[in-house]
């Protein structure tokens, strides 16, 4: 298999001219692309740690698959608005821009053992979400004798 890459004349020309002009505050809200969520894995001989900062979501929100070695995080948040501006209700200020997004995004992940889905748990705390995965036990084949 062939390597190709693709040649940016004005990359080292203008590396920073443009940077953060076109991102997604600039875009519409409703073409605004959500973007992914930082995660942490971390592994002992028992188990695994997941940790994911998911800041801004309520626990109904996120929900958690687990499916052999796959672990697999999506969280969708809703905004639902009136386009008039309104008063605040609790300092009687007029709102003249309110800005939030809306979007669902889901990230997965293969661990290298097979999880033990019956004693895995999960706390969300502060917008940061652990996942305590223990791996399942390896059960070694028996030898029958034949009699």
């Amino acid at each position: 298999m062939t390597a190709v890459s693709i040649y940016d004349p004005f990359a080292d020309v203008f590396p920073t001219l443009f940077k953060g002009i076109f991102d997604e505050r600039s875009a519409p809200a409703g073409q605004r692309r959500v973007a992914g969520f930082a995660v942490d894995i971390h592994e002992d001989e028992k188990s695994y740690q997941l940790v994911a900062n998911l800041p801004g979501l309520s626990k109904d929100q996120i929900h958690v698959e687990i499916d052999g070695n796959q672990v697999t995080i999506s969280a969708e948040t809703r905004f639902e608005s009136d386009s008039k501006p309104a008063a605040d209700a609790k300092t009687g200020a007029r709102v003249l821009r309110s800005e939030r997004y809306a979007g669902a995004y889901a990230r997965g992940f293969s661990l290298p053992s097979e999880i033990d889905e019956s004693q895995s748990s999960a706390k969300y705390d502060n917008g940061v979400l652990t996942l305590n995965l223990p791996k399942k036990v390896q059960v070694s084949a028996k030898r029958l004798t034949v009699a």
